[in-house]
């Protein structure tokens, strides 16, 4: 079955209920394979059979549930989230005519009830202590039903349409608790009794709810911040070159194979390589690499790199979603809106909170009115409780934490792939590492030939490089530039055969030649002699027609960072170890440099994930470091995959992990992140949970009884709009995070 994926918007979800909803309507959708809904974006990514359903009818599904959504459009990177600023204005407003509704109400109670504010009010404003009772309530009655319905009908629209769907959510809680206060304070009003009345607990209810909205809404958009930087980093239109003349046209014009004109001040418009001239380029919103980087002919630049001080031509090589930010956007999109372990908890909850919140506030109007015989007190107590219970806390306090992160990691140049990624990263106890291109340089240089039959030296070298010319090892490269730098020249090897971990073989100029590792050699029965390789020198071996023909000696360095990030490792408390395919005696001077004490040489590909199996038997979380090729293998079956250099490659990485710079920081970086971030979701639920259930029973008065202790309707207003602000608040610390600091 061919399935696909779309994206789209949803409008009217407000906590995590309305999340939940929307999922299972997608799910049972007929054709739909699997939905993902983001609380975060307000977004659904759905997978579908389009031969059943099509993206209209999905959209008809998530109607039908009581929302609404609108067909994605056609660019790959999201649209900024966008604050509205009429629920600002709406909440200032609302706010402020509560307040004045809360003074007006004063001179409406008894004066048995009268305190030190209402004496001082009636001083203050005699005027108001001298209105009729009667038009005081009738004029609160028509202001409070007016603004209600001006600033609440989003509200009370989503608590009817659920409620036409058989379903709950937080809209339902805050249309109760009003529309309780409402009815009965118009009911208090209409009787012309004394009773007290709740217009002001109605404005500010509502106001309060906007408020928080308003807030949560700009919250968002500060934790989104990362992804829609992304997309404001590509230029709206590219200068390309059209024969003698360069004209300007839009950027979703541009083709592989145009030759575009980079002026300096404007950024990349694709993938490119440099043609003609010279520039520096700033890199950094794409790999956190922040030093500025020279580019000349032939070098690579990225979509939306910064042109610095040059002019350049370059070769376009990726346009429009192939090219490097495109991918990394889908990819950051793809992780903010993946679902981490630790959000079950909170789904859990969610699935049966609003429920247990009306039940509990029928049991709180019962229990004042059988025990207290007050009407009033159980009227402000139920609607105290209705308005302070909010599911958006624990709907919001895992993604909201995830979304930062991803998107810091993202600044950083980490690239983490999901919320069950990232668990995994804070809960690892051992790394293991590949030599080449992880800890060293990755870029061998040729520092000895051996010729052990009668070829020449540069006809060895000739025959190696004809072999190797088309290899992705850091040794054939070595070879290739050797013989290059001597102005050789060669045709195409014939039926090449890679032998992973091992070596080639392949048929030069009509010979069979094997190029390779000791163990390549044994296994063609090709004895190796001669003397050992230097401590630190990588030894490949060639045969000729079955017989040893020399050997090919390459030293490759240590990275600067290599032996600080073994150090920052060992801190925190992971064991580290080197894998690699490569011989003992190099291995051990490399991790003797760096600070690696276990140390497993000559390893096939096979050989590594068998060792991180062996660690994984033993209960121990084990992240694999490589280059995301060779180690693909040992990378998918680590707890955490970290693959270095991710390139062009991007999506088709294997690893968990992708870090931008060819620099095992990263790594550091991944771990201390994730370790910050599960942090802060722990405290996001431990507060969400926590303000529940104190907050529900201090509405409810389970303390009057004894400390006189009530939290009145507008005070639980005000509480519940806070706690989804300060999950957000909380979360938005991890946009100022700064990464570990390592030594030297």
């Amino acid at each position: 079955m061919a399935t696909e994926t779309v994206e789209m918007p949803v409008l009217g979800m407000t906590c995590a209920a309305c999340q939940r909803h929307v999922e299972a309507a997608l799910t049972a959708a007929p054709g739909v394979t699997a939905a993902r809904v983001d609380l975060m974006r307000h977004r659904a990514r759905v997978e579908f059979d389009p031969a059943i359903a099509g993206p209209e009818a999905l959209v008809e599904a998530i109607r039908e549930s009581g929302y609404d959504a609108v067909l994605p459009r056609s660019s790959g990177v999201a649209a900024p989230v966008v604050t509205d600023a009429w629920a600002g204005i709406k909440a200032g407003l609302t706010i402020g005519a509560g307040v004045v509704a809360m003074v007006a109400a004063m001179p409406l109670g008894s004066p048995a009830s009268m305190g030190r504010m209402d004496h001082g009010l009636m001083q203050l404003l005699p005027w108001l202590y001298a209105l009729p009772a009667s038009g005081l309530r009738w004029g609160l009655l028509l202001v409070t039903a007016v603004l209600a319905v001006w600033a609440g009908a989003p509200i009370y629209r989503s608590a009817w349409k659920a409620m036409l769907h058989r379903e709950t959510n937080m809209n339902t809680l805050v249309s109760l608790g009003t529309g309780v206060a409402l009815v009965y304070s118009a009911w208090v009003t209409v009787l012309g009794g004394r009773g007290e009345v709740y217009f002001d607990s109605v404005l500010l209810i509502l106001g309060f709810l906007l408020l928080g909205k308003w807030l949560e809404g700009r919250a968002r958009h500060a934790a989104l911040a990362a992804v829609d930087a992304l997309a404001q980093l590509l230029p709206a239109k590219a200068r390309v070159r059209r024969g003698a003349e360069e004209v300007l046209i839009p950027l979703d014009d541009v083709r592989v194979g145009d030759l575009v004109v980079i002026l300096p001040g404007e950024r990349m418009p694709a993938d490119a390589l440099i043609e003609s001239g010279r520039t520096t380029v700033d890199e950094s919103m794409l790999t956190g690499e922040s030093v500025p980087l020279q580019r000349g002919m032939g070098g690579r630049v990225l979509a939306g790199s910064l042109n610095y001080d040059g002019a350049v031509a370059a070769r376009v090589e990726q346009a429009g979603e192939g090219t490097t930010l495109r991918q990394i956007a889908r990819l950051v999109e793809q992780a903010q809106g993946s679902r981490a372990p630790m959000e079950r908890l909170a789904d859990r909850a969610s699935a049966v909170f609003v429920p247990v919140v009306l039940g509990l506030a029928v049991l709180t109007f019962v229990g004042w009115l059988v025990a207290a015989h007050d009407l009033t007190q159980a009227v402000a107590a139920t609607v105290a409780v209705l308005v302070i219970a909010c599911p958006c806390a624990m709907g919001l306090a895992v993604p909201a934490a995830l979304t930062v992160a991803i998107g810091r990691g993202a600044q950083m140049g980490v690239l983490i792939k999901g919320g069950e990624a990232l668990e995994r990263l804070a809960g690892l106890q051992a790394v293991v590492m590949d030599k080449t291109g992880t800890l060293t340089m990755g870029t061998p240089t040729l520092v000895g030939i051996g010729v052990l039959g009668d070829f020449a030296e540069e006809s060895l070298l000739r025959m190696a490089a004809t072999a190797e010319d088309h290899a992705a090892h850091p040794l054939a490269h070595a070879v290739v530039e050797a013989a290059r730098k001597r102005g050789l020249t060669w045709s195409a090897a014939e039926d090449v055969q890679a032998a992973p971990g091992r070596g080639l073989a392949a048929t030069v100029e009509g010979r069979a030649v094997l190029l390779g590792n000791v163990e390549l050699m044994q296994e063609w029965s090709v004895p190796c002699t001669g003397e050992a390789a230097e401590a630190g020198v990588t030894r490949l071996w060639m045969a000729v027609e079955g017989k040893l023909a020399g050997y090919f000696d390459a030293i490759d360095t240590a990275r600067p960072a290599a032996k600080a990030v073994v150090a920052w490792l060992h801190s925190a408390g992971l064991t580290v170890e080197m894998l690699t395919g490569d011989s003992a005696r190099a291995a051990e001077t490399v991790a003797a440099a760096v600070g690696i004490s276990e140390v497993r040489a000559g390893l096939m590909p096979a050989d590594k994930v068998s060792r991180i199996r062996e660690l994984q038997a033993g209960g121990v979380r084990v992240a694999m470091v490589g280059d995301g090729i060779n180690d693909a293998a040992a990378l998918a079956q680590a707890d955490a995959g970290m693959a270095m250099g991710a390139g062009a490659a991007l999506a088709q990485e294997a690893g968990d992990v992708l870090l931008m710079q060819s620099d095992p920081q990263g790594i550091c970086t991944a771990i201390a992140l994730a370790r910050a971030t599960v942090k802060v979701m722990r405290q996001n639920l431990g507060w969400a949970m926590g303000y529940n259930v104190v907050g529900i029973p201090l509405a409810a008065g389970l303390l009057w009884p004894v400390f006189h202790v009530m939290l009145t309707p507008w005070m639980a207003a005000a509480a519940m709009a806070f706690s989804s602000v300060s999950v957000l608040a909380n979360s938005l610390r991890l946009r100022g995070w700064r990464g570990p600091e390592l030594a030297g």
